[in-house]
């Protein structure tokens, strides 16, 4: 009797053993899995009213700062909103908008504009504190450094302010004879004294950041059509990333300018660092990572609605707009798709990140400021 029962506990035991297992097997697979959802926090409409007019271009990136979300449109001026609900703080009313992106220092705002001048104000209420004028619509995002701003006009000229006055320092101008050029200006560049920035005659130049005097200038887009170097320079290390609209991904030596490797696949925005990775949206319609040591590439993504902005990392994840389509969200690993947005008309604007919160702001076609919440959560299933 006592061996029979023995026996019969070991057994029980035995069950209960693998019956707890395989229920922590079971509870494990259904736990971990994730889903990664999107949602609108709040939309605003950025002009002061609706257009009925022409279409106008709305890609200024979001600014945080603070407490603000500072968003500009192609419209009628730039505005101000509490991050947390969206509530209209500023407005400052500009002809023909901003369109493009901005920089910013403790309280001071510095964007270019469509109405010829370019702006410092204060960012907490939208004062004016100095413009200068150039004579030209803005469409490149500025850069400030040790007191100094930089930015290229849409005539061809880049300017060096002082950042406190407005008064010009210096100013390199360049003339392009070609009769097509595409709407935009890169971002310049700064990288051991030095100022780097593409021109619509498809050169790149790099210049003494203090004295504009040139250090060095290669020709690298030499299309007979679209030659423009819009997209901003990206230097990791020695290297120099930049592509050429409709042309070629080039890398070069940010010393001297020789071009050490390049591939077919133009494109209109920066290329994005990620690792050993450089990711980036072509002109022909894909978003590509590729070896940041050589080029080759390692996935590509294609997209049904125009180009990609340019691509921004949100917690291991891709963030783009498409330009006559969604705001798409892509595992950085493999580009593949794991959610996206409509917003209606399609998004030229760069997505701003908030990691922190998991939000997600940018500018529709339609002149829309939206807020979105995004991220992985845990969904149980039983």
């Amino acid at each position: 009797m006592v061996i029979r029962l023995l026996v019969l506990s070991s057994l029980l035991l035995m069950g209960c053993s693998t019956f707890q297992k395989n229920l922590e097997r079971w509870s494990s697979s259904n736990e971990n899995k994730r889903e990664f959802t999107i949602k609108t926090a709040w939309v605003r409409q950025t002009t002061e009213k609706d257009n009925l007019g022409f279409r106008k271009i709305n890609r200024m990136m979001p600014m945080l700062v603070g407490d603000l979300v500072i968003q500009g449109n192609g419209l009628d001026g730039i505005s101000a909103y509490e991050r947390s609900n969206g509530q209209l703080k500023w407005r400052l009313p500009i002809e023909n908008g901003v369109e493009p992106s901005a920089t910013v220092i403790r309280d001071r705002l510095f964007f270019g504009a469509s109405d010829g001048n370019f702006y410092s104000i204060a960012a907490s209420t939208g004062e004016v504190q100095w413009r200068f004028s150039t004579n030209a619509e803005n469409l490149s995002a500025p850069l400030l450094n040790d007191g100094i701003i930089y930015f290229l006009a849409g005539n061809n000229v880049l300017y060096a302010l002082d950042a406190a006055t407005g008064r010009q320092l210096w100013l390199h101008s360049r003339q392009d004879t070609s009769q097509f050029s595409i709407r935009g200006g890169g971002r310049p560049t700064l990288h051991k004294g030095n100022i780097y920035i593409g021109f619509s005659d498809g050169s790149l130049v790099a210049l003494n950041a203090k004295s504009g005097a040139s250090v060095w200038e290669v020709q690298l887009n030499r299309n007979k059509r679209f030659r423009d170097i819009d997209a901003t320079p990206v230097i990791d290390g020695d290297q120099l990333y930049v592509t050429g609209y409709d042309d070629k991904l080039y890398c070069l030596s940010a010393e001297k300018g020789e071009v050490l490797w390049r591939i077919d696949g133009g494109g209109y925005s920066a290329v994005t660092l990620a690792g050993d990775k450089l990711i980036y949206p072509t002109t022909t319609g894909d978003i590509r990572a590729l070896k940041k040591t050589d080029g080759t590439i390692l996935w590509s993504h294609s997209l049904k609605k125009g180009i990609g902005t340019h691509v921004q990392l949100f917690k291991g994840v891709l963030v783009f707009g498409e330009s006559q389509g969604k705001l798409q969200f892509l595992d950085q690993n493999t580009g593949k798709l794991i959610g996206s947005f409509e917003p209606g008309r399609g998004i030229l604007s760069t997505p701003e990140v908030d990691e922190k919160n998991n939000r997600v702001y940018f500018i529709s076609g339609e002149a829309n400021l939206y807020a979105i919440d995004a991220g992985w959560v845990q969904t149980p299933h039983f």
